[in-house]
């Protein structure tokens, strides 16, 4: 199962590269903001946003990241898993597809490296 998970921003890593770290229940991750940085007020360290597959959606006030947290935690296992599962999220990284130039939004390739390579050695690439 997928939730959406709340986490608060710890550091801005780069602002160009979309990439921040947050802090969910004592774990640390860097994700991409790019979705959430033209939201009202902008995107600063200390702000909750609610974090699925990597991305922040959605920017949320402390009030709403608490109630959310508890909730899920009400789940139990389910919450344990998702929160097992965000420490063990390999890290993203952009690479530029090769077979396109100028580099566009559209031509952006997003690799999730496990030390650079999958299983069988080959990096692992997700279009966006």
């Amino acid at each position: 199962m997928c939730l959406g998970i709340p986490g608060q921003l710890v550091e801005i890593v780069s602002l160009d590269d979309h990439r921040a770290i947050v802090e969910v229940d004592g774990v640390r991750r860097e994700i991409n903001i790019g979705l959430v940085m033209g939201d009202p007020g902008g995107i600063a360290v200390g702000d909750w946003v609610l974090i699925h597959v990597g991305f922040a959606m959605t920017k949320i006030d402390e009030e709403e990241a608490a109630n959310s947290l508890a909730f899920i935690k009400l789940l139990g296992s389910v919450y344990e898993e998702e929160i097992d599962q965000f420490a063990q999220e390999p890290e993203l990284t952009l690479v530029a597809d090769p077979d396109s130039s100028p580099l566009s939004s559209d031509t952006t390739e997003i690799a999730a490296t496990n030390g650079g390579a999958s299983s069988d050695g080959q990096e692992e690439l997700v279009r966006p």
